[in-house]
């Protein structure tokens, strides 16, 4: 079989065209991978789970009878330990959770303004 002369340099060209459109979509364009879209995915989906869970930490916090002491010690503490006595206090439970989480007791304390 005869090749014509110009499909030699019309692959290449080609190819070199494809590498190119890839090196500038994934650099420039946006484009991610399968495995780096899902990361993103799940952590999009856990800040939107804390966030909705923001106003259910200021409702525990609002209606439990030791809110004074319990602020008073969250208060007391020291800023990086703000949140170990937040998450102490029990509001940054999830009903059904053995135990509070650490994303909820930041954005509950943010919330609070203390």
């Amino acid at each position: 079989m005869i090749t014509p002369k110009w499909l030699k340099p019309g692959v290449y060209g080609a190819i070199i065209g494809a590498v190119l459109v890839a090196m500038v979509g994934f650099t420039w364009g946006g484009w991610v991978t399968g495995g780096t879209a899902a990361d993103r995915a799940v952590a999009m989906s856990r800040d939107d789970v804390v966030a909705s869970m923001v106003p259910v930490c200021l409702d525990l916090a609002r209606s439990d009878p030791e809110r004074g002491d319990k602020l008073a010690t969250i208060r007391a503490a020291s800023t990086y330990k703000q949140t170990d006595a937040l998450m102490a206090a029990g509001w940054a439970t999830v009903l059904g959770a053995d135990r509070p989480d650490l994303a909820i007791a930041k954005a509950c304390l943010a919330a609070l303004e203390l």
